[in-house]
């Protein structure tokens, strides 16, 4: 019979990534955009505050989700080191260790032993670091990936608002633009909890919630020093 589930883990790592980036873009830029036009400065200066948030924003977001999932990555492969040590010089000890996990989990001594035995001598070091350490190829730490995909989405989701604040009347942007990025929050969290599996109503309504919140306190801050922030 054919195993007809799709789990979603695998997506953990760029999804998190993309919808975090994305978000942030939109959030960020969208409310620096309205508290900058609601300090009553010129289009213009409104829309160049905008870019200048969205290259600040991916530069940053790139860079942080890189160190961030850097650090990670060194901490696994410094467990992976210490794991492939600890085989070479006590083999039979690591083999107990991982016969001892598989018991744990519900299997008779015997044969907990002779599953731990025939997967070191498959792969050992593979064998450890899933059982005991926790690592697998699907969740381990992708620095590249993460920064690319965070700042790319970071861009995606930060030039909407630009690109109306740039191209409606100035009139409407204090509506229009709180109005595109409120919406696309939505779509956004909708679609990021459905690939996760998670009930898209919940997820975009979460996302609509903050970030209208976000928009509101920049257009206040805009409003009362009647300064650009």
């Amino acid at each position: 019979m054919a195993h007809e589930e799709e789990h979603r883990v695998h997506r953990s790592g760029w999804l998190r990534a993309s919808v975090l980036g994305a978000n942030d873009g939109i959030v960020s830029v969208a409310s620096l955009i309205v508290g900058v036009a609601a300090s009553e400065a010129e289009q213009g200066a409104v829309v160049l505050a905008g870019v200048a948030g969205l290259v600040a924003g991916a530069m940053s977001m790139a860079a942080g989700e890189y160190v961030s999932v850097q650090s990670q990555a060194d901490t696994e492969e410094a467990d992976l080191k210490m794991e492939a040590e600890a085989l070479e010089k006590d083999p039979e000890g690591e083999l107990e260790e991982l016969a001892e996990i598989y018991r744990e989990r519900g299997l008779a001594k015997d044969l907990a032993k002779e599953v731990a035995r025939q997967l070191m001598d498959r792969d050992a070091l593979g064998a450890h670091a899933r059982d005991d350490i926790g690592i697998t190829s699907e969740l381990k730490a992708r620095p590249m990936q993460a920064a690319f995909w965070s700042g790319a989405a970071f861009s995606v989701g930060a030039g909407i608002p630009v690109a109306a604040a740039w191209a409606i009347p100035f009139a409407w942007l204090m509506w229009f633009v709180p109005a595109v990025s409120v919406g696309l929050l939505g779509v956004l969290g909708a679609m990021a909890a459905r690939a996760g599996g998670a009930d898209p109503l919940r997820g975009g309504f979460r996302v609509c919630l903050w970030g209208t919140v976000a928009m509101a306190a920049t257009a206040l801050v805009g409003k009362l020093f009647g300064v650009m922030v």
